[in-house]
């Protein structure tokens, strides 16, 4: 019951399924993620998470790359 709490998808490990809470930016940020499918109940699994590589997920059925940054404003659960 405690397990489903919120995060940012930057703390997300390898292999791991989420779905898509939140975004915490602003308007560009936001409608930029819109636009390549990372909207709320969107769910993502997680490609890729090296340090200081790129953060690559799947979001239906497509691979997108993050840069952490932006990874770290997209709360899931």
């Amino acid at each position: 019951m405690g397990e489903k709490h919120v995060r940012p998808l930057s703390m997300v490990r390898v292999g791991e399924t989420v779905k898509l809470v939140k975004v915490n930016a602003g308007r560009g940020l936001n409608s930029r993620l819109a636009a390549m499918g990372l909207v709320a109940n969107t769910e993502l699994t997680v490609l890729s998470n090296s340090h200081p590589g790129p953060f690559v997920v799947t979001v239906k059925e497509s691979k997108v790359m993050l840069g952490r940054g932006m990874a770290h404003k997209i709360m899931v659960v």
